[in-house]
């Protein structure tokens, strides 16, 4: 279970959110925590740890007044950590390979795949050709309908007839390098996690996979590390006290190295 921090840019500004509170309509969130260190500072700072992996999140729309500011915080991050980590947010094919170029050494998407309720095998396809597989990481970010997850899309405004599933993340294992999974019904609430939803992550596939959502002490880590059965990695972010949360984010990175040293045993 390795730590994936993530940095979350919302009207240019890194912020913690409620996920299921975003709107694009007068780019509104609920916010947790605004941070008054900008994207670059926290990606130098998991840098000096050596921390790999995590994820950049562009949480405004490209036709958003604030996207080009949040994008340039995005581009800044990358460049002050290149290859350190993946970025995700509005990526399509035609723009892919530019936040590669600017040091990212993922793009995930969403929306660009799962377009109009379903899976868009051709864009799929394209951005495959654009980037190759090693550098895509599909965002099967969820919400509950039916008692079943769905894949939801345009920053978890809208539900897809996709449900999140072994048959389906099976399929989509050939198509990307890694997976990366928000619970959005607990994104940024600290509530605890999506223990359903963990246990379905951690049922064998050969992808790296990354859970967030929910965790807010460190039982639930203890408890998302035994779901996940040490094969799931996590994202804390409203929690961690580098967002104004109660845990110490030193902390979190030392029990996920001990598990990862532990299940390399």
């Amino acid at each position: 279970m390795r730590f994936r921090p993530c940095i979350d840019i919302h009207n240019g500004k890194v912020k913690q959110i409620v996920g299921g509170s975003l709107r694009d309509q007068g780019d509104q969130a609920q916010e947790n925590f605004v941070a008054e260190q900008d994207a670059p500072f926290f990606a130098r700072l998991y840098q000096s740890r050596g921390i790999r992996g995590g994820h950049i999140i562009l949480l405004n729309p490209a036709t958003s007044p604030y996207y080009e500011a949040t994008r340039q915080q995005a581009i800044e991050a990358l460049k002050a950590y290149p290859g350190g980590m993946q970025i995700g947010g509005g990526i399509r094919e035609d723009n892919a390979e530019s936040f590669l170029d600017a040091g990212a050494s993922h793009v995930i998407v969403t929306s660009y795949v799962f377009k109009d309720g379903q899976i868009n095998w051709e864009n799929l396809e394209k951005l495959e050709r654009a980037v190759g597989k090693e550098h895509l990481v599909l965002d099967l970010s969820c919400r509950k309908k039916d008692g079943q997850y769905y894949i939801v899309t345009d920053r978890w405004q809208n539900f897809t007839q996709v449900p999140v599933s072994e048959q389906t993340i099976a399929e989509f294992s050939s198509h990307c390098d890694e997976f990366l999974v928000h619970a959005v019904d607990v994104e940024g609430k600290a509530s605890g996690i999506e223990v359903e939803l963990v246990k379905l992550l951690a049922k064998k596939h050969p992808l790296p996979v990354t859970y967030a959502g929910g965790v807010g002490s460190f039982q639930d880590l203890e408890t998302l590390r035994v779901a996940g059965e040490n094969r799931v990695d996590v994202t804390v972010g409203s929690a961690l006290d580098l967002f104004g949360g109660s845990m110490k984010w030193e902390d979190v990175l030392d029990i996920c190295q001990k598990s990862e040293n532990y299940s390399e045993k």
